[in-house]
């Protein structure tokens, strides 16, 4: 079966760093598009960062572009999200997901990591 396991979420300062990781079984993770979504306290989900195993094209949310970067290292199955910068608005749930093949929709999701920016 799928599974999409999240970690490395945690209580960071403002200004501070994390990096997120996404272990991944079940599929073939090295030719499926993967993702990460969000989801504050009292919000809906929040869409943050897509990468497409093709090409490795990156695409990014407008409140994280030029703070967070979505990458892969395929000979561990694993999705990354570094976090650098961090405001207290990037204070959510986050959730990895995998792209159904074909689609601009997610099909498989993790449980989330919580990621709490605070002083």
């Amino acid at each position: 079966e799928v599974q999409l396991v999240e970690s490395g979420g945690g209580l960071v300062q403002p200004g501070g760093s994390l990096r997120l990781s996404c272990a991944a079984s079940g599929f073939i993770f090295s030719t499926s598009d993967m993702g990460w979504v969000r989801q504050a306290p009292g919000k809906g989900l929040e869409w943050v960062a897509n990468i497409y195993s093709y090409s490795s094209t990156t695409y990014y949310a407008d409140s994280v572009k030029g703070r967070f970067t979505i990458s892969t290292d395929n000979a561990k199955n694993t999705l990354f999200l570094q976090m650098n910068s961090l405001k207290s608005e990037d204070t959510a749930v986050y959730y990895c997901a995998k792209v159904l093949g074909g689609s601009r929709a997610y099909d498989y999701w993790g449980q989330g990591t919580q990621v709490t920016v605070s002083s």
